[in-house]
């Protein structure tokens, strides 16, 4: 159905003249009058009578009216949904726990106008089809991990390098350490279960265990957060490594310690990802947001790939 001729209809029946519609739309009476022809044509019914004191609906034009209104309005949505600054900007991240969902509740805490609709993608390669095919308009990842090309047009700025924390139960040979050292870590078993090859963290990890020569493990059942936060508590021997802005929840009677890893600090690097062609302006907001965030502690280690 052509939308200007329902526009047109509409705008007769506000005036009540097709002139004064004329008038209102800044098109001539003729093209007034042909719009409502063709509608009327194509619907195979009459929708107005003309009288003396202007444009009268008929019963058919009665029934038509509110539907009318209806596919307006419908229209209006539907542009608004795709239209900058009036649709969510949707953005991707990790895992719901992890520091770029802390990012964006951060973002969102000091934007409370800026509608968000946050997705969870796999993986990098995942995440980068979805930006360059234009379905998210920007992601959170380890650009720069091996084998990672960035598709044409897209861009990256660094968003957070994370600071790592060891995790202890209370029996572990650390637990009581106020900092450790990855030197200190040499010999402890690290478990943290799935890792998938292939992907930015796994890239991540390998590196970290090359550099410092850590015993980290992947083996095993992988249960879920709940699941890790279980086997740590009740062990003396199994730590585990967390990002220090990642959310843990204790199970029911877990008693885990936290513990910084500094001289150096492992920080995984996170970027904010976009095409260049995004005119979204609540991504031109976001990206101001993380250009002033403050840095963390010193010295720090990441891999050699990581910009």
């Amino acid at each position: 159905m052509d939308l200007e001729a329902v526009r047109t209809f509409v705008a007769v029946v506000d005036s009540g003249r097709f002139q004064e519609a004329a008038a209102d739309l800044s098109i001539t009476q003729q093209a007034v009058s042909k719009r409502v022809a063709v509608l009327e044509k194509d619907l195979g019914v009459r929708l107005f009578t003309r009288t003396a004191r202007g444009a009268r609906l008929t019963i058919d034009g009665q029934a038509f009216l509110p539907h009318a209104r209806e596919l307006l309005r419908a229209a209006e949505r539907a542009a608004d949904s795709v239209r900058p600054g009036r649709r969510a900007l949707r953005v991707d991240v990790l895992g719901s726990r992890l520091a770029p969902s802390a990012l964006l509740r951060e973002f969102h805490r000091a934007h409370p106008d800026v509608d968000l609709d946050v997705v969870t993608l796999f993986d990098a390669a995942t995440a980068l089809a979805e930006l360059a095919a234009g379905t998210i308009d920007a992601t959170f990842r380890a650009v720069t991990a091996p084998g990672l090309q960035l598709p044409e047009g897209i861009e990256a700025a660094p968003a957070l390098d994370e600071p790592h924390e060891l995790l202890t139960g209370p029996g572990h040979a650390l637990a009581d350490a106020r900092s450790v050292t990855p030197a200190e870590l040499l010999g402890h078993r690290i478990w943290i279960p799935g890792i998938v090859p292939g992907t930015e963290w796994a890239a991540y990890y390998d590196d970290l265990a090359t550099a410092f020569g850590l015993g980290i493990e992947s083996t095993g059942p992988n249960f879920g957060i709940e699941g890790l936060l279980e086997v740590v508590a009740d062990s003396t021997a199994v730590a585990s490594l967390v990002g220090a802005q990642t959310r843990l929840v204790w199970p029911t009677g877990c008693d885990l310690r936290r513990i910084p890893v500094l001289d150096p600090t492992p920080v995984y690097p996170h970027y904010l990802l976009w095409h260049r062609d995004n005119t979204h302006p609540a991504l031109a907001l976001l990206r101001r947001h993380l250009a002033v965030l403050p840095s963390g502690p010193q010295p720090v280690w990441k891999p050699d790939w990581a910009r």
